[in-house]
């Protein structure tokens, strides 16, 4: 299978399937002499993990993650750095009668046409597990990033119809993760929460928005033309699954206004920088990065499997009625947050490189 990898400089290659032994990835292009925090890579995994609440799927995974190479005394070596991350509560019995059905809005009938089989075991290759091996692979670039004062914090921003009201400044990851939900407003959350209940409850399930805001990143960051920053924001964002949508800045709302509300107008600050007065740019223009915060919204379906028959063909092309067992999220968005972050983390680690490799 083609493109399982993401990045130019800073790479990282990821495989297994959802009900494989193991999965895992390796990370090439990440400098030497940086000192890893383990515990804290750990740490992302158990935000990703399933199984951590009610609102997420049952399955019981550790998500511990073993590095094999690349590291060397606690520092990174330069060298490509190996890690593993077991499978241990796989249940594949819950999917044979889905051997020969295509589930609806899977990806059960695309790989089927793209590769003349497929692993019907949890989605195998499509599943969201795979998604485990770019939060330890994120994890480590937020490190990186850490050396150059840049922080990412994502935060679930909308759940059905319930959307947090703007929020007086951003929030940073303790304030985010004391709602299960992981919504930094108390009343919001609470309002999401039940809706992911009850959905939950009817053997449906909902979607929603995640908001996600990186402070730091200086002026001058993206590859223009066809690598702006936004560009391999929204290639990375919506190589996530169930990412339907992204939006940087103003979005979509850009539409409905005119370029003399739209237009951030240029100051230079007390401290010397120059910023703008308004961020409807997102902290991008031009595709590279202008100082100003970086902010962009990832808009994620309701999860496919739902505990209601369907109607569905088999493969011999046969129309059928069709229910899908197994353990699901009701709501995805909780356990998306550390992969957003993840994958915005490993987007900029990139671009720091490529920058650093064009200016003596």
């Amino acid at each position: 299978m083609a493109a399982n990898t993401f990045g130019t400089r800073f790479r990282l290659t990821t495989f297994g399937e959802s009900h494989g032994p193991m999965i895992g990835g390796i990370i090439d292009g990440c400098p030497s002499g940086l000192a890893l925090d383990l515990e804290a890579i750990q740490a992302q995994m158990q935000r990703r993990r399933p199984g951590q609440s009610a609102l997420t799927t049952p399955r019981d995974e550790a998500d511990q993650v073993e590095f094999v190479s690349g590291i060397f005394e606690g520092l990174t070596t330069g060298t490509p750095i190996g890690f593993l991350i077991k499978n241990k509560d796989q249940r594949s019995r819950d999917y044979s009668n889905v051997k020969d059905s295509f589930r609806p809005s899977h990806a059960d009938f695309t790989y089927s046409e793209k590769y003349g089989r497929r692993d019907y075991r949890g989605g195998g290759r499509s599943s969201a597990r795979e998604t485990a091996s770019r939060v330890a692979a994120g994890a480590l670039a937020a490190q990186l990033l850490d050396r150059q004062g840049i922080c990412i914090v994502a935060y679930v921003s909308q759940v059905g119809s319930v959307i947090c009201p703007s929020l007086p400044s951003a929030p940073n990851q303790i304030e985010v993760d004391q709602y299960l939900v992981r919504c930094p407003h108390s009343e919001s959350a609470a309002q999401m929460q039940s809706l992911i209940e009850d959905a939950r409850d009817t053997g449906n399930t909902i979607g929603g928005k995640i908001t996600c805001i990186i402070t730091g990143v200086p002026a001058g960051w993206g590859e223009p033309v066809f690598d702006k920053l936004h560009a391999v924001l929204g290639h990375a964002i919506l190589s996530i699954n169930a990412c339907k949508a992204f939006e940087i800045g103003s979005g979509t709302q850009a539409a409905f206004m005119n370029g003399s509300d739209h237009n951030d107008a240029f100051v230079r600050a007390a401290d010397g920088s120059i910023q703008t007065t308004s961020n409807n740019s997102g902290g991008v223009q031009g595709g590279i990065s202008n100082g100003m915060p970086i902010v962009f919204y990832a808009t994620f379906k309701p999860v496919a499997t739902i505990q209601v028959e369907q109607q569905t063909v088999n493969s011999n092309g046969e129309q059928i009625k069709l229910k899908v067992g197994g353990r699901h999220d009701p709501c995805v968005l909780p356990r998306a947050v550390p992969i957003v972050e993840a994958m915005a983390a490993l987007t900029l680690a990139d671009m720091m490189l490529l920058q650093r490799s064009q200016i003596l």
